[in-house]
């Protein structure tokens, strides 16, 4: 009996760690941001199948969700990811998911990305003229882009704002193997910030 409530305890605080933790990164390296030319920037993810995979989706959905409301026409959705996991680039997959959920706004793709800097570098003559940048993924992943663009291209950076990517309770039970993979990521970040900029 103690070892099971043992269990539950570590069960529970890790939970409630990983919420925390996504929470934090969720409001890091972002401003409030004014204007009203948005772009919201989608970070694709390996979708070896023809169609947005769960990931993708959930990806789409938190992005429209990040548009101010009644700003559709206004914000630029822009979806990045190349054919990685298959022949399908994921920008287009996702461009795919977002006509389905009945997103008619400006949608444009950035198809020709294979790794998170790529989205980054890629995705620059998209925003360049946006007041107001939102970048939208897993909490970790976001923070991994917004500090790739804020070494890039700080004038960009400072234009960041926060997507509504976090929510609590959303992807409870696999919010703490995010974590752990966020924190190696971001750990990797830290050595990738040492190197020279290319």
């Amino acid at each position: 009996m103690r070892r099971r409530t043992g269990l539950v305890v570590v069960g529970v605080l890790a939970l409630a760690w990983s919420e925390w933790l996504n929470w934090r990164w969720s409001r890091s390296l972002v401003g409030s941001g004014g204007g009203t030319a948005d772009a919201v920037v989608v970070l694709g993810f390996r979708n070896p199948q023809a169609r947005a995979n769960a990931v993708n989706r959930w990806r789409v959905r938190a992005a429209i969700r990040s548009i101010p409301a009644g700003g559709a026409h206004a914000t630029r959705l822009i979806l990045s990811g190349g054919a990685v996991g298959s022949g399908v680039a994921e920008a287009r997959l996702m461009a795919d998911h977002a006509k389905s959920l009945g997103f008619d706004g400006t949608v444009l793709l950035e198809d020709r990305s294979t790794t998170t800097w790529e989205n980054v570098v890629n995705v620059i003559p998209l925003i360049e003229d946006a007041e107001r940048i939102a970048i939208v993924s897993q909490p970790a992943h976001a923070l991994k882009a917004r500090a790739y663009l804020r070494r890039r291209r700080p004038d960009l950076a400072a234009r960041l704002v926060r997507a509504d990517d976090y929510r609590p309770g959303e992807w409870v039970l696999v919010k703490p193997l995010l974590v752990l993979y966020g924190l190696w990521a971001l750990r990797r970040l830290g050595n990738d910030e040492r190197k020279p900029s290319p």
